[in-house]
């Protein structure tokens, strides 16, 4: 039988296509009747196979500006007329917004980040962030004026719809994926996150954890300092201050970092390891398979990761990478039976090569270093 092979999923592709193209210029032409819909259409699609997705976004910004007024006021004038109504206010977490108005902020970002029309050009962003995050264009202002641009966002992180107060957390991140640096101090970002963790919406009180988990790689006493202060705050539900506190200290945690397990209520543990198996040799592929028996003499909470060390392109220190496994409560006497399967395929993100590998468990922090095993590619 033939085989059909099937077409690999393409996100630049679902985002900006000809018919969300259409229906973004078939929007601007309702509300400025002189916009040439076709020739924008056209121009835009002619530019997109050769550009990835953020290009695509910078294209059709270039398009707008070209199909526009010149005026810069007038030219947002029309891109505000032609947004949908602000996503439901009522909600409070998984409702984006349509990727399609990028283009919109990137418009105000690039032609409009100017002293002359600041306040114009921070207003349009606080529209547009309603319909799609403005997270990566607000960062040109805070780049361009930190201070008028962190007063706004001060403003901001009161405001009555979610999406603008989460814009004030997402896009101060140091470390926003996809998004330019910006030069932000723990000092300037503190203020605003102290304004914004005891919010009742989970859409916001995930970007004040990923917020805070971009500051744990480089300020972990300030970031468990900080957790610390709003525990015994007590503003936010005792279950959303545990997620947010979960969720802020993940990359702590995968380090072992004693301080943050210890707020997450992992105190230093004694376990015993028996009845060791795993496969010493695994094909690329293939799933490397291990298990054990934990024994513990004490009631015991336990954080229970495994860790891998790849070997890297050109020999030297293997790239250890730490995976979660469970959590348990045991009690004293008590032995738990751990097995995982962990398949050792290529990703995008990381490389395989052949080689001597190592495998350990991570309990509490602590590390029970174990077998090697050899990875196979041939």
């Amino acid at each position: 039988m033939l085989e059909i092979p099937t077409e690999r999923f393409s996100l630049k592709d679902h985002l900006f296509n000809p018919t969300k193209v259409q229906d973004l210029a078939t929007r601007l032409e309702a509300v400025h009747p002189s916009f040439q819909t076709q020739a924008f259409t056209q121009a835009c699609v002619k530019g997109f196979p050769e550009r990835e997705l953020k290009a695509r976004i910078a294209w059709i910004r270039e398009q707008l500006r070209a199909f526009l007024p010149d005026d810069y006021r007038a030219a947002v004038a029309i891109l505000l007329k032609a947004l949908p109504a602000p996503c439901n206010p009522e909600l409070s977490d998984d409702d984006f917004g349509s990727f399609s108005y990028a283009p919109f902020s990137d418009f105000v970002a690039v032609y409009g980040c100017q002293q002359a029309v600041l306040d114009f050009s921070l207003a349009a962003l606080k529209e547009i962030t309603t319909r799609f995050s403005a997270e990566d264009a607000i960062r040109a202002f805070i780049k361009a004026f930190p201070a008028e641009t962190y007063a706004t966002l001060a403003d901001w992180s009161q405001d009555s719809h979610y999406h603008v107060r989460r814009l004030v957390s997402e896009g101060t991140r140091p470390k926003l994926p996809w998004a330019p640096a910006i030069p932000i101090r723990w000092e300037q970002a503190e203020p605003l996150l102290n304004r914004l963790y005891a919010d009742r919406t989970r859409f916001v009180t995930r970007s004040v954890a990923n917020h805070l988990n971009d500051w744990s790689k480089s300020h972990p006493e300030e970031v468990i300092r900080t957790l610390k202060s709003w525990q015994r705050q007590a503003k936010q539900t005792p279950a959303e201050m545990d997620f947010i506190t979960r969720h802020a200290l993940r990359t702590l945690s995968r380090q072992g970092h004693a301080e943050a397990l210890a707020l997450l209520g992992f105190a230093p543990a004694t376990v015993s390891l028996h009845d060791w198996q795993h496969s010493p040799q695994v094909r690329l592929g293939e799933a490397l398979e291990f298990a054990c028996n934990l024994f513990v003499e004490q009631d015991t909470v336990l954080m229970i990761d495994y860790q891998i060390g790849f070997q890297a392109a050109r020999g030297g220190p293997l790239r250890t990478k730490v995976f979660k496994l469970k959590q348990a409560q045991l009690e004293a006497g008590q032995t738990l039976k751990i097995a995982k399967r962990h398949v050792l395929k290529p990703m995008t993100t990381r490389a395989l090569y052949p080689g001597t590998h190592s495998l350990a468990l991570q309990i509490n922090g602590q590390l029970y270093p174990l077998q090697s095993f050899e990875l196979l590619t041939d």
